[in-house]
């Protein structure tokens, strides 16, 4: 006959734990599985499978270990939770440990009701950690049931990766190159975002009119927009190709919030690039009163505060200190950002074979144009369109010179003026927008036929004719400047403006830097997956991580145009970024450090080469206006301010012109003493001011003010109490580690880093080892590094709980401790007995698990969650007159040491006396979980105060009785000498 079970208690089958719902009957049981979600939810037939009460049996008097055994086991056992006691619900469950810091967006999104947050911190900080942070939340809760991500196609996979990955959310990618599979699946009448609950769609692709009514009337409760200044226009916006698209892009995300029940992240690292209105329109997107805030007012602000947070590096590099108005440092985190950047420009002279070249196609660019500028509007703007992508290929490499002077212009095609403007603009610029990256590094054409005329093909065979170092000077002095990092132990990315230029100097170097160093290029040619594979690849090939190859002389280079300068991080593998070409736009190159230069980098600093070329009067001129501008800015700020398209356009549109009226020969002279420019180089001046300031007034009126640092401190050590902190967690490792006969390497150099090889360690954790990290690391017995920092690369395990190989540790570690038949090391037992000098009286730990069930309503209908939580309870004297320790008493039995040894028989009856007395503290230990049940309800309403719908219904009720793990008796040392037959202190 099987048991009946009420809705809300805890059953096992099928191998884990579940959670018996209400629709549940007595002969079909409707079960979620522990720290699962809605759609892991499964019917189990009592009659036809095996279910049974999730109770631990008893410990056993007979297995017994040694002192550590209670630490051990009560980290494994909390390691494993994947619903912990915090105030969060998430956190338990999820394969990422947040800094401090990224629980600030968390914590202001629970006290909304309906969550509307612009998150604008600084490139690298983390804002798509925090972002999914915020959404696994509202997930777990029932706040929300179904989640888009909108983004540009190069960083649709990047975001699919970290959602699976970091947060255990699948969701389905929605681009061009997906949609018609996903929508072969569909029902008749079905709409694509009905069927799968968590989409990552291409914000390009859904803005259409076709798409984009059937997103908007089936569009999820939560949408997160990645990049969202780019989904805005400034109120006087022209009518160009950028424009339109944003416009386009504004049109959809103005009907995704019209509703106003709808959770929206907003993410951008530059809330201020371009104009004062398109700042205040982004606002409106996230709440239509904030649009016209006065945010010079302190209310103003203080209403602004609520929905926007903005940070640099500076303000979390350290954090929860004195200076943030905290009592001590003892709950300081520090992260490892690079502290600087090392640049330097680096110019090159090009070879007189290679000036008169230029200066022969300069001469045919200035007749061009002289010729087209009589033929009409439509001539003047396509010949102009294939001038500039003729001396941008011309100073890229001869390569992409000879591809460009014998393909057609892009703009050639066009009807009207506009057309050509249209056509060209994308193709010559470097707008800072990221969605016009896919398919920018193509060579462009110059020609405007499709026979290129004699002139231009003679220049095309000259080109061809100087690959090479003896003709090309730019790629003899790159070649000087990556010996130099490779000597110094750097590996670089050397960043290239097209696919010919990347792919010559691919074939060049090779053979060139060392017969060990490794090159690959990474282009548009290959899709964003295959993009990732190659830098693996690379990344296999030349030994790991950057830095720490496994060969000390093997090195690697990666060649890539600027398909990579978003969406991909590199900072595991590359340490260095070498510009060879010179943007037109220096967000361009902000693009590219960043993805070398942030949280994980294991380089304190990162090095940054520009190269430009003194003489072929466009490298010079655009770093002079652009770039040191833009340097100046970010030292003053301490961040950069992206600079408007149209700035940058109107700095090298005046670049072009000036060369071709002056030729290089005027190359020394300042653009600013160019007459009929000053002009509008004044406007653009006074623009980029006013957008620095800007930002400026951003980072200190609209700070972060919403969450003080000691609410984020009193959430942090609730999260702590409940799951642990690093410093178990590493202690936890090497002891177990250790004691599974693993060979483990603690350098004690300050870091907390150390490595292990697991070849020595039972077979079950070998197998758990290697379908985490890498069956060859574990096969080959190599050295596995342990990091402190969460950020690590391939083939390394973090020193966090959510870590996967800490929790294949922690997991064989509770599995052998619970079944004394396990073969080989058992580091952890459920009792022990030790005599030791750190007790005077006799003193029982108990080691403890509470279980509670959650009750939290929500916009979605009452949620019924469980929350685990671990305790050590500790008593002096005889169970029946128990004296009870207080918690840090309790905690510090786990450091205590054996100081004698006791006897086989002594441990023995000490062990059943306890075991036999539980029943008499049952009375203690229900009210303790009691005591716990009012904190974890307290830290709930805590942090959702201002949610008052959740706070009113918020219900928590222990679950009885809980489960006594394990017991372990401390006896103080006694003065006489110790029996012949004893068990040592080290085994008892």
């Amino acid at each position: 006959m099987s048991l009946t079970y009420t809705a809300g208690s805890l059953v096992a089958a099928r191998g884990r734990e579940w959670v018996v719902l209400p629709e549940s009957a007595a002969e079909m049981l409707v079960l979620r599985p522990l720290g699962g979600s809605e759609d892991d939810i499964a019917a189990v037939f009592p009659a036809f499978e095996e279910v049974r009460p999730a109770e631990f049996a008893a410990p056993s008097p007979s297995d017994v270990g040694d002192q550590r055994s209670a630490g051990l086991l009560r980290t494994a056992l909390r390691i494993g939770f994947r619903s912990g006691a915090g105030p969060f619900r998430s956190l338990a469950s999820i394969a990422v440990e947040p800094r401090a810091y990224q629980l600030v967006p968390l914590l202001m999104a629970l006290r909304q009701r309906t969550v509307r947050l612009l998150i604008s911190d600084d490139v690298g900080i983390g804002k798509t950690i925090e972002a999914g942070l915020i959404a696994k939340e509202l997930l777990a809760q029932g706040e929300a049931t179904r989640l888009t991500v909108l983004c540009s196609p190069s960083l649709a996979e990047q975001w699919q990766s970290e959602l699976r990955e970091k947060f255990g959310i699948e969701a389905e990618l929605v681009l061009a190159s997906t949609v018609s599979r996903l929508e072969r699946g569909l029902d008749l009448g079905q709409s694509l975002f009905d069927k799968h609950p968590y989409t990552i769609i291409s914000t390009d692709f859904i803005k259409s009119t076709r798409h984009r009514e059937d997103f908007v009337r089936h569009c999820p409760d939560l949408v997160i927009v990645d990049e969202a200044h780019s989904c805005v226009t400034a109120d006087d916006a022209g009518q160009g190709a950028a424009s339109g698209t944003n416009q386009l892009r504004h049109e959809l995300l103005r009907k995704v919030s019209a509703d106003a029940d709808r959770h929206l992240l907003l993410l951008t690292a530059t809330p201020h690039s371009g104009k004062e209105s398109a700042f205040r329109n982004l606002l409106g997107l996230v709440r239509p009163e904030l649009a016209a805030l006065d945010l010079e007012s302190p209310a103003g602000r203080a209403k602004l505060a609520e929905h926007f947070v903005a940070r640099k590096r500076a303000d979390v590099r350290e954090y929860l200190t004195k200076e943030d108005g905290l009592a001590d440092d003892s709950l300081v985190q520090r992260t490892a950002f690079p502290s600087d950047r090392w640049t330097k420009d680096e110019p090159y002279k090009l070879t007189p074979e290679y000036r008169a070249l230029l200066d022969d196609a300069i001469a045919y660019a200035r007749d061009r144009v002289a010729a087209a500028g009589e033929q009409g509007r439509r001539e003047a703007r396509i010949a102009w369109w294939s001038v500039i992508a003729l001396l941008r290929s011309m100073v890229s490499s001869p390569a992409a010179a000879a591809q460009t002077l014998k393909t057609r212009s892009e703009s050639a095609t066009a009807r009207t003026a506009q057309e050509a403007d249209a056509l060209g603009s994308p193709v010559a610029a470097d707008s800072a927008d990221n969605d016009r990256l896919e398919g920018m590094d193509v060579a462009p054409g110059a020609a405007e036929s499709e026979e290129a005329g004699a002139r231009l093909l003679e220049l095309s065979e000259r080109a061809a004719e100087l690959v090479g170092p003896a003709g090309d000077a730019k790629l003899k002095a790159l070649t000087r400047h990556l010996k130099g990092l490779i000597a110094d132990g750097y590996s670089p990315i050397v960043f290239c403006r097209y696919i010919p230029t990347a792919e010559y100097l691919a074939t060049q170097l090779e053979g060139k830097l060392g017969r060990k160093t490794k090159i690959a290029a990474v282009t548009g040619t290959l899709s964003p997956q295959q993009r990732l594979e190659r830098i693996e690849q690379l990344a296999a090939e030349s030994g790991g991580e950057a830095g720490e190859a496994a060969d000390p002389a093997a090195r690697r280079v990666l060649i890539a145009t600027d398909c990579l300068s978003e969406g991909v991080n590199l900072q595991h593998h590359f340490d260095a970024v070498v510009h060879y070409d010179l943007a037109w736009n220096p967000t361009r190159h902000d693009q590219r450090e960043g993805r070398v230069d942030r949280y994980g980098q294991k380089r304190d600093q990162v090095r940054v080469i520009t190269m430009f070329g003194e003489d072929n009067g466009i490298d010079g001129k655009v770093l002079e206006v652009l770039f040191m501008k833009h340097r100046q800015i970010m030292k003053d700020l301490g961040i950069s301010v992206s600079v408007p398209d149209e700035t940058a356009s109107g700095v090298t549109d005046a670049v072009v012109e000036w060369l071709l009226l002056h030729g290089r020969q005027g190359s020394q002279e300042s653009l600013f003493d160019l007459d009929g420019h000053q002009e509008s180089l004044d406007r653009i001046e006074r623009e980029w001011n006013s957008a620095a300031e800007r930002e400026k007034t951003s980072r200190s009126k609209y700070a972060q003010r919403a969450i003080h640092p000691e609410e984020v401190a009193r959430e942090v050590a609730a999260v702590r109490a409940a799951l642990g902190g690093a410093e178990e967690v590493r202690d936890f490792a090497v002891q177990a580690l250790r004691d599974l006969d693993a060979l483990v390497r603690d350098p004690g150099d300050g870091t907390g880093d150390f490595t292990a090889q697991a070849g020595g360690a039972p077979a079950g954790l070998r197998d758990a080892l290697a379908a985490t990290l890498g069956g060859r690391l574990v096969e080959e017995d190599r050295q596995i590094p342990f990091r402190t920092s969460p950020a690590i690369g391939r083939g390394e395990a973090a020193l966090v709980r959510t870590d996967p190989a800490i929790g294949a540790i922690a997991s064989y570690v509770l599995d052998s401790a619970l079944d004394a038949n396990t073969p080989g090391p058992r580091p952890a037992r459920r009792c022990g007995v030790v005599t030791t000098d750190a007790v005077t009286v006799r003193t029982t730990l108990l080691l403890v698990r509470y279980r509670f069930h959650l009750t939290l309503p929500s916009r979605t209908g009452e949620r019924q969650l469980v929350a685990e939580d671990a305790r050590l309870l500790a008593y002096e004297g005889m169970p029946s007159r128990a004296r009870w320790l207080d918690d840090d008493a309790t905690a510090a039995l786990l450091a205590a040491r054996a100081s004698g040894n006791t006897h086989e028989q002594l441990v023995r009856n000490q062990i059943a006396r306890d075991l036999g007395a539980l029943p008499d503290l049952a009375g203690h230990i229900t009210e303790y979980g009691t005591r716990l049940a009012g904190q974890l309800d307290a830290s709930h309403r805590r942090v959702r105060k201002a949610n008052e719908e959740i706070v009113r219904g918020l219900k928590v009720v222990p679950q009885e009785p809980a489960d006594v793990l394990g017991v372990y008796v401390y006896l103080p040392q006694q003065p006489a000498a110790a029996s012949a037959s004893t068990v040592s202190g080290a085994e008892a």
